[in-house]
């Protein structure tokens, strides 16, 4: 199917989503609402992973699967319904889980809805939007930020 007006063409590779993502980024209060949020959910994983281990253990090694399987579903459509299987698995392993979700889906919302005043890439690219929301807490954590236009800076001098 080809693109018309209407159903404008997908964006064929994380590489090439990575800019797109960033753009929609510029404010940075925007990636310190995305930062919190990341935060907040690895600290309730962590903690949830240590409370049921087993359980939460082999939702997490499923998810990984699942994510290497689809792989390449992003470009010819949404990856929504492997997103809410992987939310709703670790959910189901513990529940918890699902606290630390809402609190880094909350954080980056209020960030695109209010700050960036964009829709969250989120809802069109949500397994490449998830993996970008890491790549950038990543960055943040090494000192690897933007200017407030959205360019990529060198990292800070260690």
């Amino acid at each position: 199917m080809s693109a018309s007006p209407e159903t404008p063409a997908r964006i064929q590779s994380f590489a090439d989503f990575w800019p797109y993502y960033v753009s929609e980024h510029r404010d940075p209060r925007c990636r310190w609402l995305h930062f919190v949020g990341t935060s907040g959910f690895l600290l309730t994983l962590l903690s949830c992973l240590a409370a049921t281990p087993l359980r939460l253990g082999a939702a997490i090694a499923l998810s990984a699967v699942l994510i290497v399987a689809t792989n390449g579903m992003e470009a010819k459509r949404s990856a929504a319904p492997v997103l809410l299987a992987i939310i709703a698995m670790c959910g189901v392993a513990n529940p918890a889980v699902l606290i630390g979700v809402v609190f880094a889906y909350a954080g980056a919302w209020v960030g695109h809805f209010i700050i960036e005043k964009n829709r969250p890439a989120t809802f069109t690219y949500p397994m490449w939007s998830l993996a970008g929301d890491f790549r950038m807490y990543g960055w943040m954590w090494t000192g690897r930020l933007w200017t407030g236009r959205g360019e990529e800076v060198a990292p800070l001098a260690s």
